[in-house]
């Protein structure tokens, strides 16, 4: 049974020039214990999936779906009061940009106390209850790399740098252990050793408390090494959908392979000076999509029938949308 589906999922987005459709028609089914990778490029939706499944949306937004379901319960017919329990006790999300999601107006002590649920053993004791959330406080923050925890907690989000108000968003959204962490972006303006910590701490609760993980991020390289199974999105269409194992043996979207091949290879001896293989062009603006597929300006093997809309295909459980998928013939 998937703890979360979602159907057809469709943004629209009310502009001064009209409706621009942001996302559109975006399925996820994502199992308990699984870590899922959102990648894509900048501007191709991925966050705005992940603020529609907590409902974090703007007054000009129009989320339709056929089913946003959590645990058998589809969150789009409660109320909104019903919707914001189900969603603060099973789903955490970390932010991309952590410093504009803290209070300016309150020190990062009494936030952080604040997202630990109570304890039922000091439930009738209250000043036990403070001290064992401020011990829980500290902990948290050493879990995420941060030493100097009396400092961090007596100041402001604005006297901290990016990284450290990185932190403290990732040690607030572990603090409830959720069923399901919305990561966005979560090593964003880290350095590569914390980063590396922090991507072990998910790792560790998806292994020991089976917390399901969604990996939202451009950096394939980085979502191939912790995801168990990734999804790309180009210009707010999910294009392909299969195992880690899957998408690096044998991509069938151009984009997806375009991708790939853009990565560095460590694992070999690679020439002085060599260029990486740039993907050419960029994503188009939402308010001039190209007919048909929406990379097929962009792609190496388009051709004239690439102006109808591709249909959703699948083959062993590797789902793709494109008329001329590469890598079949390994596979039939």
């Amino acid at each position: 049974m998937p703890l979360l589906d979602i159907r057809h999922l469709t943004i629209e987005i009310n502009t001064s020039q009209g409706l621009v459709k942001a996302v559109d028609r975006i399925s996820l089914t994502i199992n308990e214990g699984e870590i899922r990778g959102l990648v894509g490029e900048s501007g191709s939706g991925k966050s705005l999936v992940a603020k529609a499944i907590v409902g974090i949306c703007k007054n000009n937004w129009k989320i339709t779906a056929d089913r946003i379901c959590l645990n058998n319960i589809d969150l789009l017919q409660l109320t909104p009061t019903e919707r914001r329990r189900i969603i603060a006790r099973d789903i955490a999300m970390i932010f991309q940009e952590a410093s504009t999601c803290l209070d300016p107006s309150e020190k990062i002590g009494k936030q952080l106390t604040e997202s630990i649920p109570s304890s039922s053993s000091y439930s009738k004791k209250i000043w036990k209850q403070f001290k064992w959330r401020q011990k829980e406080a500290i902990t948290l923050l050493h879990k995420v790399g941060i030493r100097d925890h009396k400092r961090l907690m007596e100041s402001y989000a604005y006297e901290l740098t990016d990284g450290e108000c990185q932190k403290i968003m990732i040690a607030m959204a572990i603090a409830t252990k959720p069923k399901i962490l919305i990561a966005d972006e979560p090593t964003n303006d880290l350095d590569p050793i914390t980063q590396s910590q922090i991507l072990r701490l998910l790792s560790r609760m998806n292994q020991v408390n089976r917390t399901t993980i969604m990996l939202i991020g451009h950096d394939l390289t980085m979502i191939t090494q912790w995801a168990t199974k990734i999804t790309v999105i180009y210009c707010g269409q999910a294009i392909e959908s299969a195992d880690t194992n899957k998408i690096l043996k044998a991509p069938k979207h151009p984009y997806t392979d375009a991708l790939l091949k853009a990565m560095p290879n460590f694992g070999r001896s690679i020439p002085h000076k060599k260029k990486l293989q740039p993907l050419t062009g960029s994503i188009p603006p939402l308010k001039h999509l190209p007919i048909g597929c929406r990379f097929g300006p962009r792609c190496l093997y388009a051709q004239q029938k690439c102006v109808i809309v591709p249909s959703t295909r699948e083959i062993k459980h590797h789902r793709f949308s494109c008329h001329f998928p590469l890598n079949i013939k390994e596979v039939l």
